[in-house]
Formats: C-alpha cells, structure tokens, sequence
C-alpha cells in the first residue's frame, strides 16, 4: 500500500480556565492527581456493529488525537488484514503519543505487532470460565502458560507490554489474582483490567482495582463498557482506587453499548477532579465531529460534552441564568469554550422573554417590552404545536409584529 502523508495538526494553545467558584462537592478534589488517557477508537471504536475505518479514517483520527495530546492512541489489531497492519505500522511512525497494538495470546499475533513497530503491544486472554470454556476453549492453566509466554516475547523485543485479562469482573478472584501474580512475575510493565460486559459498579469496581494493586507492582489502566451507562463512572471510580490510566473511545463507541467516553473522561478529570490532563481540550468537539462523520454513528443530541444540546437552552428560567451568568445552569467548572463548542439559545415552547429579547437585539431589532412579550407568545404556540422555530421564522415573527430595525444610513452620491 502506498505511503499517505497527512498533515501534522498543530496543537492549540490551552485556554486558561476561568473558573467562578469552587463550592459544594467541587469545594475539595484531591482523589486523582495524575491520570493517562489511552485511547482505543481505532480498535474498540472500531468494533462498534457496522462501522469500519478506512486506511485513511484511520490516518486521520490518529493525526488528531495525537496533536490534541493523547498519550496511547490504540491504533488496532495489526495481525487483522494486510491492510490493517499498514495503518498501525504507519500511524506508529508518524505519531508522537505512544502507539499500540493489539494481539491476543497467539505467536502469530505478537508477532505482527511487534513486526507493526509499535510503542507498546497489548495482549490479552479471556479469564472467566464463561469464557475460557465456551470462547476460547481453553484451560486456567493454558491462559496462564500462554500469557505468560506472550508477554515474555513481548519483552525479548523490548517493547513495553500491557496485558489484559479479558471479563476480569466476572472471573473468580482468586484465579484473577493468580493470573495477576504470574504476569507480574514476568515482568508485564501494565496491567488492564475490562469489564467486558459492563457489570461492574463503581464501588465494586474501584474495590478490585485495590485488590489487584496489592497484589501487583504493574501500573494499572482500566476499560470500562457501557452495557449499564456505567462505564465513565466505572473509568473514574477506577482511577480513584489508584489506576494510572484509563482506555476510553471518542463519543463512546465500541462493542454493543460502547466504552467509556474519551471526552467524558477527559472533562471530568480536568473540571470535576482539576487533573491537568495535557490534552488540548478546545480540540474536543471537532473530534467527536470527526469520528461521528467516519465511523456514521450519529452522536444523540444529549450526549455530554459533544451533543448538541450539551450547552443549548430552551427554558426561560435558564436562559434567563445564563444570559446573566452561564454558571447559573451550567457546570461553571467547563464551559463550551473549554471543548469547542458554542453555547445557544433555543426557540420553543419554553421560551421565556429574556432569550427572545437577547437574540432579537442580536439580529439588529430595537425591540420594546410589548413586543418582545408579543414576539415569546408568537414561538412558544408555535413551539406547542411541535413546529421548529428556525431562525427565519423567528424574524418572520418579529416583522409581523412590526418589531423596528435601525435605519440603515447610505451614502448617497457626492
């Protein structure tokens, strides 16, 4: 496959924060100080039912993800395709974030990883009966021989090695914690811990994280699904009980319900935790654009962060608080400035007269206050009659009601 040269994006310069106040639960935050962001889009994300990532989506979404500072870009499964050996190799080359690929406990595996030059190979086994007996039909002590010989030639060719043992939380604890001593013993510089299939809650969650911490030097990184709306949740109770990093997926895709969201994540360590993550968070919102577009999963409107409601109003009491202050009914510890995003104010049934005097002054009306309330009883009906107030019908309705424009002075010939 030819080479494909694509642009290095140039990393912005953060925004200063410009936090009001610190108050309530956000009076005290000192549970994670550092944390890694491992991103697995390309893998995971990639693994979503009907997406597939070409050559150059591939390409692309690395270049961004890199430039924004992501730390581990998990840019796929090089023993895949031909085709997608070529795009892990290449992203490997050209990325400054450290790139890995995936293998699972097979020589062939581990081989085309290491054969990708990547930064780091993640390999990983299934540990929990349900699995081992009915997946990978294997034994405890086969998974443990294998692994064991996968992260050892892993390391023969001095590339650093994450290991996974696959459902850890539905593997009896005393197998995890055998299998967690034995990887150790080998020398594994991570340990990831999946919850596979979403079960975990976050206190259960974070109590394991514990457990395997005393029962390893290994760092630790945690991957989370969403089979439950748990997995951010998940991710964050996991780096409270002292895991080092977290995989995440841009807008939160991957297998069934998906992993745990990259800018989900992303904000709640930086706003909720005040971790300075290093990523340029003002990238946020183009990359979800990105990845929405070249994986064709459409981002629902409430998603946090990138949806489009996440910093829209229709209400009148909060559109009211946020025309005087954004910090009245929004986070005040992230703005849409802080992801890329703008805020809006929507027209609708909910409508209250401060929205409706604010964007008529903002399309150049000099409205009075008979005329504004004119104009809000005008979109709150037709908001009622589930109709969409478009910019258009908002100007329409304005000029029915006869709201005056300033004079428009022109020059006239000297």
């Amino acid at each position: 496959m030819d080479e494909v040269q694509c642009p290095r994006l140039r990393r912005a310069r953060r925004i200063p924060r410009r936090v009001e106040f610190f108050q309530g639960t956000l009076s005290n935050f000192d549970e994670i100080s550092t944390a890694q962001i491992f991103d697995t889009t390309l893998r995971d994300g990639e693994q979503s039912p009907r997406t597939s990532f070409s050559y150059d989506d591939k390409r692309e979404i690395a270049a961004r993800l890199d430039a924004m500072g992501t730390h581990v870009i998990e840019a796929g499964f090089p023993v895949n395709s031909d085709a997608e050996f070529a795009a892990v190799r290449d992203i490997a080359a050209d990325a400054t974030a450290t790139v890995c690929g995936l293998a699972r406990v097979v020589d062939k595996d581990v081989e085309a990883a290491i054969d990708a030059d990547v930064d780091m190979v993640h390999v990983f086994a299934s540990t929990s009966d349900v699995q081992l007996e009915d997946s990978m039909h294997a034994t405890r002590e086969e998974v443990v021989e294998r692994s064991i010989a996968s992260i050892e030639r892993v390391r023969e060719a001095g590339i650093e090695v994450m290991y996974s043992p696959m459902d850890a939380t539905r593997t009896d604890t005393d197998f995890l914690i055998e299998v967690v001593e034995a990887v150790t013993d080998a020398g594994v510089d991570w340990i990831n811990v999946p919850d596979t299939c979403g079960v975990a809650t976050p206190t259960r969650f974070a109590r394991l994280i514990a457990t395997i911490r005393s029962h390893t030097d290994a760092k630790i990184d945690v991957h989370t699904h969403d089979d439950f709306g748990l997995a951010t949740a998940n991710a964050i109770a996991g780096m409270e009980a002292g895991a080092a990093s977290a995989q995440v997926s841009v807008n939160g895709i991957g297998e069934r319900a998906g992993n745990a969201a990259y800018e989900e994540v992303v904000m709640s360590l930086e706003s909720l935790y005040g971790v300075d993550t290093g990523i340029d968070t003002t990238g946020i919102r183009a990359l979800a654009d990105l990845v929405e577009e070249r994986s064709a999963m459409p981002v629902p409107a409430n998603k946090p962060i990138v949806g489009g409601n996440a910093f829209a109003h229709e209400s009148g009491i909060h559109a009211a608080g946020v025309i005087e202050n954004s910090a009245t009914f929004e986070p005040g510890v992230m703005t849409p400035e802080m992801v890329g995003a703008t805020r809006e104010l929507v027209m609708g049934k909910h409508t209250g007269t401060h929205s409706v005097r604010e964007r008529l002054v903002e399309a150049g009306y000099e409205p009075t206050d008979d005329e504004v309330r004119a104009v809000t009883r005008r979109v709150k009906d037709h908001g009622a009659a589930k109709e969409r107030v478009t910019d258009e019908t908002f100007e329409r309705f304005a000029s029915e009601i006869g709201v005056r424009q300033p004079e428009r002075v022109t020059e006239g010939p000297r």
